[in-house]
C-alpha cells in the first residue's frame, strides 16, 4: 500500500468493476455501474469528515444528533470523463456544490491543456473532492489539484477508479498532502499512455462516442 492512497476493497467494488472493465460492456451498462461504483466509493472517501452535533427534534422528543461540520462538501469533476463520477457522487451527497475543471490530453505531449475552469464560492470553508475516472499519466490530476489548491479549501482529496503506480508516483510527488482513493491500482502505462490493463478510455465509454 502507497502512503497517502486507499485501494477500496470492498466486495461490491471490486466485483462492479470486473464489469466495467468488460469490452463487451454496453454504453447503457457502463454508465450504470460507474454510477453505481461512485456511490458505492462515495461512503469510503466521506468517511473521516468532520461532525458537530446539533440540538433536533424528532416526532417523540428532543434529540441531539450530527451533522456534517461546516459549508457543503464540493465535488469537483475533471471533464469530460469525470462526470460519470460525479453524477453517482451525488446520489449519495445530493446537497454538494460542483466544480468542473475542463482539461484535454494533449497526444503528443500527453500533458494537459485547460480550457475551462468553474468553481463555487468560499472553497476555504469546504471539503473539495476532485473525480476522475483514470489516474493515468498523472498530470491532468496535478494540473487540476494545482488550480484547486491555489483557491485554498479547507480540505482536499483525490479520487479516481483506475490508478497505475506512474500515475500516482507522479500525484503524489507533486500533492503528498492530499489522499488518493482509488479502486484498483493496475500494472502499468502503455507507450501510448494508456492504463494496462485499464478499461479503455473511460469518457468514450461512458459517451459512446469512438476515440
Amino acid at each position: 500500500m502507497t502512503a497517502g492512497v486507499q485501494v477500496i476493497g470492498h466486495p461490491l467494488v471490486q466485483h462492479k468493476l470486473t464489469l466495467l472493465r468488460r469490452k463487451q460492456t454496453s454504453t447503457i451498462e457502463f454508465r450504470r455501474l460507474l454510477g453505481e461504483l461512485a456511490a458505492l466509493m462515495a461512503y469510503e472517501v466521506t468517511r473521516d469528515l468532520p461532525l458537530r452535533e446539533v440540538a433536533i427534534e424528532t416526532p417523540v422528543a428532543a434529540a441531539t444528533g450530527r451533522e456534517i461540520d461546516g459549508k457543503k462538501v464540493v465535488l469537483v469533476a475533471i471533464l469530460r470523463a469525470g462526470i460519470g463520477l460525479l453524477d453517482g457522487m451525488l446520489d449519495v451527497v445530493p446537497g454538494a456544490r460542483v466544480g468542473h475543471v475542463g482539461l484535454y490530453r494533449d497526444e503528443q505531449t500527453l500533458h494537459p491543456v485547460e480550457y475551462y475552469f468553474r468553481m463555487p464560492r468560499d472553497l476555504e470553508e469546504r471539503d473539495v473532492i476532485v473525480v476522475d475516472p483514470m489516474l493515468a499519466t498523472g498530470n491532468s490530476a496535478v494540473a487540476a489539484l494545482d488550480r484547486v489548491k491555489a483557491q485554498r479549501p479547507r480540505s482536499l482529496r483525490f479520487v479516481s477508479l483506475v490508478s497505475c503506480p506512474e500515475g500516482i508516483a507522479n500525484l503524489r510527488a507533486r500533492h503528498p498532502d492530499v489522499p488518493v482513493f482509488t479502486a484498483a491500482i493496475d500494472e502499468r502505462l502503455n507507450e501510448h499512455g494508456y492504463i494496462v490493463p485499464g478499461l479503455g478510455d473511460a469518457g468514450d465509454r461512458y459517451f459512446g462516442t469512438r476515440p
